[in-house]
């Protein structure tokens, strides 16, 4: 089965990092047929580099897509998605890093179930490197318990997704929603759409988090961003006023505390 890899890079990201990501997904036991990069915005002089060398490298692999000025996640990804010339699409982030076998594992349980329209993961949460895991975020397993789990939190990891093009246009692909580009797209797919789903119980997928991590889910702004956005999703039906005073609240909550309480309360009670 062939798949795309969708990735979107920005000019603060580490070259180094982008490497890492880039040659983790061209490992792959079942590589790539395309590898769609999104520049959002302009990007400096060494990432410009570290992507022109693995377009070189690998003739007719990439296709870069260039925004002229910086648009966000939301607005690049759902560009990416409609640039796709394949069904199924492998969501990649550009500091993180994956198993070799990740992709192949993904497209088995796509082969054993096509009513399948995306397909999650386990993600080892690491600091400086990927042999200093901190970490485990775990996610439910069956469509069911991720539909139960979507009514107070997001039920998948964004970049350890594959997902099919056709379910993500369906609907109504990214969407511009500061800060939860994703939670609101698998919601319209899982809770509206009705797109079966499943994650796989293992790490697949490596996440690069810092201080800086658990510092920007902190302070009054983001405080509010949460409240709009849980509260729209009660308004939607995808949660119930219960569930948005325990999830809406609990989290607005969490993020106007102290960073290193933010830190304890994800790392020690949302991870294992």
């Amino acid at each position: 089965m062939d798949y795309s890899v969708l990735m979107s890079v920005y000019h603060k990201e580490n070259p180094g990092f982008l490497k890492l990501s880039i040659e983790s997904m061209l490992n792959q036991t079942v590589p790539p047929s395309e590898f769609l990069i999104v520049k959002d915005g302009p990007l400096t002089d060494e990432l410009d580099g570290v992507i022109a060398e693995y377009i070189s490298a690998y003739p007719g692999l990439f296709t870069i897509l260039v925004n002229e000025k910086n648009l966000g996640l939301g607005p690049s990804l759902a560009k990416g998605v409609l640039s796709s010339k394949n069904e199924l699409i492998a969501r990649m982030d550009s500091d993180d890093y994956c198993v070799p076998d990740r992709c192949e594992k993904q497209l088995r349980v796509f082969a054993a179930d096509n009513s399948l329209g995306i397909v999650g993961s386990f993600g080892a949460e690491f600091s400086d490197s990927i042999n200093h895991v901190v970490s485990i975020h775990s996610v439910p397993e069956t469509d069911s318990e991720i539909r139960h789990f979507m009514r107070r939190r997001c039920a998948f990891i964004h970049p350890t997704v594959m997902y099919r093009k056709s379910a993500v246009i369906e609907s109504g692909n990214y969407q511009s929603v500061p800060l939860y580009e994703d939670y609101d797209m698998f919601a319209r797919m899982v809770c509206k759409h009705n797109i079966k789903a499943y994650n796989v119980q293992e790490s697949l997928y490596y996440v690069r988090v810092s201080d800086a991590f658990f510092l920007r889910r902190g302070g009054v702004e983001y405080a509010k961003t949460v409240l709009r956005f849980k509260w729209g999703m009660m308004k939607q039906g995808y949660m119930s006023p219960m569930d948005f005073f325990i999830s809406g609240i609990g989290q607005a909550a969490v993020s106007l505390a102290p960073n290193r309480v933010r830190t304890f309360f994800y790392k020690k009670l949302l991870r294992e």
